[in-house]
């Protein structure tokens, strides 16, 4: 009995963790593929208008730090002369957020 209550649980976090990066790639793909493109690599018609990072590299992902990451998804993010380049997403929550950053990692080659 202890061995089912066990596989339930075990398997029920890998489900939730399976949803969580299901969400993380949908969400990516809704909010920020169309600049930073579908593979990370910034090379999108409006990624380069606002010279999106390249995600696959690996020095761009070892100087953006999760906490900036997070902050500019929650507040937006702005270029050196202050203007907005990227809205703000008001509809995710932190445990989004932090799924996203997550999912971004993964493009590092």
């Amino acid at each position: 009995m202890k061995r089912i209550l066990a596989l339930s649980v075990a398997i029920m976090a890998v489900s939730a963790l399976s949803a969580s990066a299901a969400d993380a790639k949908a969400n990516y793909e809704k909010d920020c593929a169309k600049c930073h493109g579908g593979d990370g690599k910034g090379e999108t018609k409006m990624g380069k208008k606002y010279n999106a990072k390249d995600y696959t590299d690996a020095k761009v992902q070892e100087e953006l730090k999760d906490e900036a990451a997070i902050k500019a998804i929650k507040e937006g993010y702005k270029d050196k002369e202050g203007k907005q380049v990227m809205k703000p997403s008001e509809s995710l929550s932190d445990d989004e957020i932090k799924a996203l950053v997550a999912y971004m990692r993964k493009f590092k080659k």
